[in-house]
C-alpha cells in the first residue's frame, strides 16, 4: 500500500498490490477500499488554521471519528538538528468563531412559577435571556431528575441511556440500569474532543449510585463523561447549608466548615464566575462549555434570610387566587395560546377557604421560602451570566436556560414538611408538629418542602406534578435561549413542540460540529434528538415543529405525542401519597385519555370516547416507540425497585471492617442497617483522662444513627426523622485501656417488612449495659446527602444535644466491624 504523504490514515489513498494473491485478496482489498471510502465520507477534511507545523497552528478535526489519530510529522528529521526542520502537531481547536455554551437547568420548577412564564416569582436572569433571545412555551422534560439530565447530556431518550427512572430506582434492564454507556457519549465529550474547555457545576444525578465511592470507578463521574472540571453534589439533592455530598472532581470537600452563613447556591456561582474569568484570561481564544445545574428549587428549600424577607406576605391570598393570577399573566404574555383554558381545581386537594388559620399561616410561609429559593437561585445564575458579559463574551455565547428538570415537587405532601426525608420514609408530619418550625423554615434546622397545593398552583395552567409523565404538569417546563450574534428576532416566543433530548443536537448544529459516529474507539448509537436551530430565525417563528412524535414514560405513567394529538394514561395513584395501589396489569390496566392539543392545549377535554380509533392508533404507536427506545418492560412497582440488588462494593456483603478515621461513604456503598438484624463491634483504646467522640455514624440531623462516646459513656442513637430519638447509653464512662463495645439489634419476629421494630442491646466487654425496644425503625432511607463516617462525623450530627460535628474520636480506634443479619424484606429478584 502506498500512503500519500501529508494525509491521515482516515483519508489516505491506498493502492493495493494484488499480484499472486488471487480473487480472495482482490475482494478483501475492495472491501477495505469501500470501508475507507465510507470513513472518508464520515470524516470531512480537517480545518487547519495558521501555518502548518508552527506553534500557533490550530486544527478543528471536523470529524465523526473522535478523537482523531495524531497527525503525521510535517517536518524533516536528519542526523543533525541543524539539518532538520521542526514542526509542532497542531493544537486541537473548535471551529473558527465557535460560540461558548452556557447550559443552565434548574430543579423541580413548575411551568407557572417563574415570572418569565407568567409566575409571580421574579426571575430577572431568565427574563434577560428571553428578552435577548427566545422563550419556548412547549418544551418538555421527563417528569423526574435523572432521566431529564441523561437526555440533556446525551441527546437521546432517557431509557436509551439507562435512565428510565431516577438512579435510586435502577434495575437490571437496559432502559433502567442507570448506566450511560460508552456508545452514547455526552455532548461534553464531543465538545472536548473538538477543542472546547468543559466544566460542570452543581447537581449530578447520573452516576450509578454504587460507583459513588473513593474506590470509583470514575469513568461515569462528570470527569469521566467529558468534563474537565466538576464542582457539585453527587445524587438527587443536598443540604445547601451543610452539603454532605459535595465534590471537587472526585474528591469530597466540606467548604462550609467554620463558615457560618455559607450557602452552596452562592458558593457554586462563585466557582463558575471564577472559572469564566480564568478561562478568559488564560485562553481567551478557546471556547468553553459550562453545564450549570444548581440545586434550586429542589428540596431542601434553603435560601438566605434576606431573600425570604422579600416575599413575606405575598402568598396570604392562597393557592387558588395565585393560580388565577398566574393564568392571567400567561395569557397577557402570550406564553399560552388564546384558546387555553384553566382546568378546575382538583377535588383531591383542599381549597384555601377550607383551611384553618394555622394551616394558612404554615402553608403561606412554605410558599414564601420556596419563592425566595427560586428567586435566589435565579439571582446567582444572573451573576454567572454577568461574568460572561464582563468578559466581553456574551455576544457569542449560546445561553440555554431551562426552568426546571420536571414539574414541581409533590414530595412535600398535602401539608408540606420541615423534613423531606419523612416523605421518603412514608411519614406525613401533622401541621401541629410543623408549626414550631415556622420561624426557622429554610434555615439549617429544617430540610423543607412545600404543600402540594402550591406545587399545583406553580404548575399553572397544567395538571399534575413531578413523577407524572402522562400530563404536562409533570413534563412541561419553560425555556429561554439567547445568542446575540445569531438570534436577531429577540424577545420573541416560539411554540414548537420540543423535548430535552433536542438540546444536544441543537448545540452541535449551532457550533458546526458533526455528530460523532465513533468516540474513544466505540461506535456510537445515533443521537435521537432533533435540532431546534431552525426555530432561531424570524422566518420560522411559526414553522411546524420538526419533532412530530415523542413518547413519555415514568413509573408506568405514559404519554405519546404525534402531530398535535396527545394520548396518555390517567394517574391511578396520587404522587404525594405513599399509600395507593397501582394496577397489577401494568400494560393494559390503565385508563387512557386523548387530547387535541391545537384546540385544547391544557389537556382539559378528554376526547377518548369520541375518537376511539385515534386513541388505539396512538396506544399502538406508544408500544412501537417503547420497544424502539428500551422503555420495556414497564414497571409500576415501588418497593421491589427500591430494594432491587445492584452491583458495587457492598453487593452481597455481610461483613464490613473499617480501621481508623475517615471513610465518608454514600449510602449506596455503605452497610445499611435498615430492615434487618445487625451487629456493630468497635475495638478501641481509651487513653488516660478518658475519651469521647464518634466511632461510626450514618446520616445526620434529619435521619440516621450514631455510635459514639459521650463524656466517656458508650451511646447508640437512632434519629427517627428528627421527630424522635431512641437512645441506648451506658451508665458510666469507660476507664483507660482496651475495650470492646458492641451494639446489636434484632427485629421483632413478626410485623411489617419495612420499618419493623425490635430490641437493641448495648454491651461493653461482653456485659450488657443498656437494653430497650424500638416500636418502629426507619423503613426506607437515612439522610441521603450525608455519609457513613468512621472516627468522626462530617456534615450534621444525628443529635445536636449530644455533640456538634466533627466530634472526632479522641481515643484509639483499632477497628469497627459491621455484621448484617437476616433481612425483614421479601427477597427481590435481580431486576
Amino acid at each position: 500500500m502506498i500512503f500519500r504523504p501529508g494525509h491521515r490514515a482516515s483519508s489516505v489513498v491506498l493502492v493495493p498490490t494484488l499480484r499472486g494473491r488471487g480473487a480472495p485478496a482482490a475482494i478483501g482489498a475492495a472491501l477495505l477500499l469501500l470501508t475507507l471510502a465510507f470513513v472518508a465520507r464520515e470524516a470531512p477534511a480537517q480545518d487547519l488554521r495558521g501555518t502548518p507545523g508552527s506553534a500557533t497552528a490550530i486544527e478543528f478535526p471536523n470529524s465523526r471519528i473522535l478523537p482523531q489519530p495524531p497527525a503525521p510529522f510535517a517536518g524533516t528529521i536528519n542526523p543533525s538538528a541543524r539539518e532538520s526542520t521542526p514542526a509542532w502537531p497542531p493544537t486541537l481547536g473548535a471551529p473558527e468563531n465557535a460560540p461558548n455554551v452556557l447550559l443552565i437547568i434548574t430543579d423541580d420548577v413548575g411551568y407557572g412559577a417563574p415570572s418569565t412564564f407568567g409566575g409571580i416569582i421574579e426571575t430577572p436572569a431568565l427574563e434577560r435571556v428571553a428578552q435577548a433571545g427566545l422563550r419556548y412555551t412547549q418544551f418538555h422534560t421527563t417528569a423526574l431528575c435523572s432521566p431529564t439530565r441523561a437526555s440533556l447530556l446525551t441527546g437521546r431518550n432517557p431509557h436509551s441511556v439507562g435512565f428510565g427512572a431516577v438512579a435510586e430506582l435502577s434495575t437490571g434492564f437496559p432502559g433502567y440500569n442507570a448506566i450511560i454507556g460508552a456508545d452514547t457519549a455526552t455532548i461534553a465529550e464531543t465538545l472536548r474532543r473538538n477543542g472546547y474547555s468543559t466544566a460542570w457545576f452543581g447537581k449530578n444525578h447520573n452516576t450509578p449510585p454504587w460507583e459513588i465511592s473513593p474506590a470509583g470507578p470514575f469513568d461515569r463521574w462528570p470527569t469521566g463523561l467529558g468534563f474537565d472540571l466538576f464542582y457539585g453534589f453527587m445524587g438527587g439533592e443536598t443540604n445547601q447549608w451543610e452539603p454532605g455530598n459535595l465534590y471537587r472532581n472526585t474528591t469530597r470537600i466540606l467548604p462550609f466548615e467554620g463558615r457560618p452563613g455559607w450557602n452552596l447556591t452562592t458558593a457554586m456561582a462563585d466557582e463558575a464566575v471564577e472559572r469564566i474569568r480564568e478561562l478568559n484570561e488564560v485562553a481567551p481564544g478557546r471556547p468553553w462549555f459550562i453545564h450549570y445545574a444548581p440545586g434550586g428549587a429542589h428540596a431542601p428549600h434553603h435560601p438566605t434570610p434576606e431573600w425570604i424577607a422579600r416575599f413575606r406576605g405575598q402568598f396570604d391570598e392562597g393557592w387558588e387566587v395565585i393560580r388565577e393570577r398566574i393564568f392571567a399573566n400567561q395569557q397577557r404574555l402570550g406564553v399560552l395560546p388564546p384558546n387555553a383554558v384553566l382546568p378546575p381545581w382538583p377535588d383531591t386537594l383542599p381549597r384555601w377557604s377550607s383551611l384553618s388559620a394555622d394551616q394558612r399561616r404554615l402553608y403561606a410561609r412554605q410558599a414564601e421560602v420556596f419563592a425566595a429559593y427560586l428567586a435566589y437561585t435565579d439571582h446567582e445564575i444572573g451573576r454567572v451570566i454577568q461574568a460572561v458579559r464582563d468578559a466581553g463574551q456574551i455576544d457569542n455565547t449560546l445561553v440555554i436556560y431551562i426552568s426546571g428538570d420536571n414539574g414541581g415537587s409533590a414530595e412535600g405532601q398535602v401539608h408540606g414538611t420541615p423534613n423531606e426525608f419523612a416523605f421518603f420514609n412514608g411519614v406525613e408530619i401533622p401541621v401541629e408538629q410543623q408549626l414550631p418550625f415556622i420561624d426557622e423554615w429554610g434555615g439549617e434546622r429544617t430540610y423543607p418542602n412545600l404543600a402540594v397545593g402550591w406545587t399545583w398552583a406553580f404548575g399553572t395552567p397544567y395538571q399534575w406534578t413531578k413523577q407524572v409523565a402522562s400530563h404536562f404538569g409533570g413534563t412541561r417546563n419553560g425555556m429561554a435561549i439567547s445568542w446575540p450574534r445569531r438570534i436577531a428576532d429577540r424577545g420573541s416566543i416560539r411554540h414548537q413542540f420540543h423535548h430535552v433530548l433536542d438540546i444536544a443536537p441543537t448545540i452541535l448544529e449551532a457550533i458546526g460540529i458533526p455528530e460523532p459516529r465513533s468516540v474513544n474507539g466505540v461506535a456510537q448509537r445515533p443521537i435521537e434528538g432533533i435540532s431546534m436551530l431552525y426555530t432561531f430565525g424570524a422566518a420560522n417563528a411559526v414553522a411546524p415543529s420538526r419533532r412530530r412524535t415523542q413518547h413519555f414514560e415514568m413509573l408506568a405513567h405514559r404519554g405519546i405525542y404525534h402531530d398535535g394529538w396527545y394520548a396518555n394514561t390517567t394517574p391511578p395513584t396520587l404522587p404525594w401519597q405513599s399509600s395507593g395501589h397501582a394496577p397489577e396489569d401494568v400494560v393494559n390496566g390503565y385508563a387512557w385519555e386523548l387530547y387535541n392539543l391545537a384546540e385544547d392545549p391544557t389537556q382539559s377535554r378528554n376526547l377518548a370516547a369520541q375518537y376511539p380509533d385515534r386513541l388505539r392508533d396512538l396506544q399502538q404507536l406508544f408500544l412501537v416507540e417503547a420497544a424502539r427506545y428500551r422503555v420495556l418492560p414497564l414497571d409500576n412497582s415501588s418497593l421491589p425497585r427500591l430494594i432491587a440488588p445492584r452491583p458495587g462494593p457492598s453487593a452481597g456483603r455481610q461483613e464490613f471492617i473499617y480501621r481508623g478515621a475517615g471513610t465518608s461513604l454514600q449510602a449506596s456503598v455503605a452497610p445499611s442497617l435498615l430492615n434487618r438484624a445487625y451487629r456493630l463491634v468497635a475495638e478501641i483504646e481509651v487513653p488516660a483522662g478518658g475519651a469521647s467522640g464518634v466511632i461510626a455514624t450514618h446520616g445526620g440531623r434529619f435521619a440516621g444513627w450514631g455510635f459514639y462516646l459521650l463524656a466517656g459513656r458508650p451511646v447508640f442513637t437512632w434519629n427517627l426523622l428528627d421527630m424522635e430519638r431512641v437512645k441506648w447509653e451506658a451508665p458510666a464512662a469507660l476507664p483507660p485501656g482496651r475495650h470492646s463495645i458492641a451494639f446489636e439489634f434484632q427485629p421483632d419476629a413478626a410485623g411489617a417488612p419495612v420499618g419493623r421494630g425490635g430490641t437493641g442491646i448495648l454491651s461493653v466487654n461482653g456485659q450488657v449495659v443498656a437494653r430497650r425496644t424500638m416500636a418502629r425503625t426507619l423503613p426506607f432511607a437515612v439522610q441521603s446527602d450525608e455519609t457513613f463516617d468512621v472516627g468522626l462525623d462530617t456534615g450534621s450530627s444525628v443529635y445536636d444535644r449530644d455533640y456538634r460535628t466533627p466530634f472526632a474520636f479522641t481515643g484509639r480506634l483499632e477497628r469497627i466491624v459491621v455484621t448484617l443479619g437476616e433481612s425483614t424484606l421479601p427477597r427481590s429478584p435481580a431486576r
